[in-house]
């Protein structure tokens, strides 16, 4: 009961990495607020604060397809989509979460990113970049706010078992299992409750000493060549 007491909220709770770590957190005592709302505007992210009231713990988890295409072809309607989906929702619920997390001189918040951009993956270009705004402003987030007992973290992951990247049926093909034999060292996708167990550690009272840190969750994929 690692959570006992605590309420976290939980964004795009459906998608990504969301079903993992809700189950995962109800398992350890947490009060959740599950969030299907994406969080592309402001009046979404206050509406969803007055319902969640006081949090102890925000998992921002936050999904959108990549937009593959050359550098030279990428549109500026897929550039602004992965930035409206993923960077400035997590911006919003931060700002809105450590007004109150400042007071109580305490709190978690802990973002499920990617691992992409730590490593750069071809033709991926503008995914990378949103992801790797994502990572940058947690780095720094964290060292700001360290200082009111606040830990801020990021899982930046890859080759993980969600249903927005890594759904089952893409899984079994024969040509991605030559793939993760070929560019990942584990040579293995990772089950969900890998990403829920170390979101669970940073959401707990054991972790005082780490922030600002994007952690890679990716079976060795960031370190190859």
């Amino acid at each position: 009961m690692r959570l006992s007491g605590k309420r976290a909220l939980v964004t795009c709770a459906d998608q990504y990495m969301g079903p993992a770590i809700v189950h995962a957190f109800r398992e350890e005592g947490a009060d959740i607020v599950a969030c299907g709302n994406p969080l592309t505007d402001q009046k979404s992210v206050d509406e969803l604060m007055e319902r969640a009231g006081e949090i102890d713990v925000l998992v921002a988890n936050f999904a959108e397809p990549p937009r593959t295409s050359p550098v030279e072809t990428i549109e500026d309607k897929d550039w602004l989509i992965l930035f409206d989906k993923l960077v400035h929702p997590l911006m919003r619920m931060i700002r809105a979460v450590v007004p109150q997390m400042k007071i109580r001189n305490a709190g978690k918040i802990i973002a499920v990113t990617s691992a992409g951009p730590l490593r750069g993956i071809p033709n991926t270009t503008a995914y990378c970049a949103a992801r790797g705004a994502q990572n940058a402003f947690i780095r720094s987030v964290g060292l700001e706010l360290a200082k009111f007992n606040i830990q801020v973290n990021a899982i930046a992951q890859n080759y993980v078992r969600n249903n927005t990247y890594y759904p089952d049926e893409m899984l079994e093909t024969e040509r991605f299992q030559q793939h993760l034999k070929q560019f990942v060292p584990t040579k293995k996708v990772a089950e969900g409750f890998e990403t829920a167990e170390l979101a669970l550690y940073l959401a707990s009272e054991r972790c005082t000493h780490m922030v600002g840190q994007i952690i890679p969750l990716a079976g060795g994929w960031t370190t190859t060549c």
